[in-house]
């Protein structure tokens, strides 16, 4: 009887043991859903690729806690409706615990509501405010963002790093070109709101379509209003497009591009005509020229080491402003499940809101629960176009 006891609690034990390891490798299910074709493709097939490679690097030092992440990657299309069904199926399909992505601004909104109804912490990788507002801005209401968050800048810390530059050039008449979907209204918005804060004169106001070829009519039309420089507020090739729109006219004014235009792509196409060029960006594009005292050079020389002498990515994406948004967002959420040691949504949401000075590629974060992006200006740089390539601007 003794021996029949002690073999039953010896196998109760083992089975105990086994599943409790078990449970420790469960993976750790994470959506990951991005712009893998469509017109944002550019943008977002690269960011997959440094989600994954961040999911790699957390998984090979030991997961969360034990348990590797495992990403469900979806493809948006670039298109709001997709996203939509892209992150309902995360939901109700895969079971995830939470959600990074995706793209562009537009289906950023569009799947919000579904992120806030679900309770299901989204950590974004979309440059415009909208995403993380709430309540009632002018005659529009942005709902909640309880469960929403994003890894890049807001469009007001761009807008900040524009104009404290701008300021300190002396160059305050300004004419502005802005695109005209989500992203170049929400920059619209906060350069038309922060405009008087530094002393900035907007005397002129154009807008076109991402899909323009032509935007020589709006340039004409704010260079004869005399401003000082001109701001446009758009990304991928359009950018580019109003670059070499700009120096076809000949015209002599600083053209100062938005956070989301610093890449070597950019570059490529605007040709001789970006020379001169101004953008704010994160400080991943002027690395070298980052004192050993700036806390955040350590990480960055490390991901551009994975980046280009590991994974080899740069052959078909060179890094570019937006290449260190989904590594962000990885580690952020890692640090959440790891601070609330547990993948229940609610509590990774509230593990969010407590990060501080978690230092990233983008900035050091520090989360709070009115600001759920958590970066400053001091986690941007103004860069120029000097020899075709982007350094630090005087």
């Amino acid at each position: 009887m003794k021996k029949l006891f002690t073999a039953l609690l010896f196998v109760a034990v083992l089975t105990l043991a086994l599943a409790l390891s078990a449970q420790a490798a469960e993976p750790v299910k994470i959506g990951a859903f991005f712009a893998l074709s469509g017109p944002a493709a550019a943008i977002g097939t690269p960011t997959k690729l440094v989600a994954q490679m961040a999911a790699d690097k957390i998984n090979k030092e030991g997961g969360i806690d034990g348990r590797p992440i495992e990403l469900v990657l979806g493809d948006t299309e670039s298109e709001p409706t997709k996203a939509v069904m892209v992150f309902k199926k995360f939901l109700s399909v895969d079971k995830v615990v939470a959600i990074i992505g995706p793209t562009r601004t537009d289906s950023g909104m569009a799947v919000k509501k579904q992120a806030e109804t679900a309770m299901m912490p989204t950590m974004m990788t979309v440059g415009g405010d909208p995403v993380i507002m709430e309540g009632m801005v002018g005659d529009k209401d942005f709902g909640t963002a309880r469960y929403v968050f994003k890894a890049p800048q807001r469009s007001s810390t761009a807008v900040a790093k524009v104009y404290g530059y701008l300021k300190k050039k002396g160059l305050t008449r300004i004419g502005l070109l802005t695109a005209g979907d989500g992203f170049g209204q929400d920059g619209e918005r906060w350069l038309k709101k922060m405009a008087p804060e530094y002393g900035i004169e907007i005397v002129g106001e154009e807008q076109f379509k991402p899909s323009d070829q032509d935007m020589k009519p709006q340039l004409a039309n704010l260079a004869a209003k005399k401003p000082q420089a001109i701001v446009c507020w758009t990304i991928g090739p359009a950018g580019a497009l109003v670059s070499k729109n700009h120096h076809a006219l000949g015209l002599d004014l600083p053209l100062v591009q938005c956070h989301g235009q610093p890449d070597p792509t950019y570059i490529k196409l605007a040709g001789l005509a970006a020379e001169g060029d101004l953008m704010p960006s994160t400080k991943l594009l002027a690395v070298k020229q980052l004192p050993d005292s700036d806390p955040q050079k350590k990480v960055i020389t490390e991901f551009v080491r994975l980046y280009t002498e590991v994974y080899h990515y740069d052959k078909d994406f060179p890094i570019n402003t937006h290449s260190g948004y989904a590594w962000d967002a990885i580690s952020l959420l890692a640090e959440a499940i790891r601070s609330a040691k547990s993948t229940e949504p609610g509590k990774i949401r509230d593990a969010l809101e407590n990060i501080k000075g978690h230092v990233g590629v983008s900035g050091v974060f520090t989360l709070s629960p009115t600001d759920h992006n958590g970066l400053d200006e001091s986690s941007m740089v103004m860069l120029q176009v000097k020899n075709g390539q982007f350094v630090l601007a005087d």
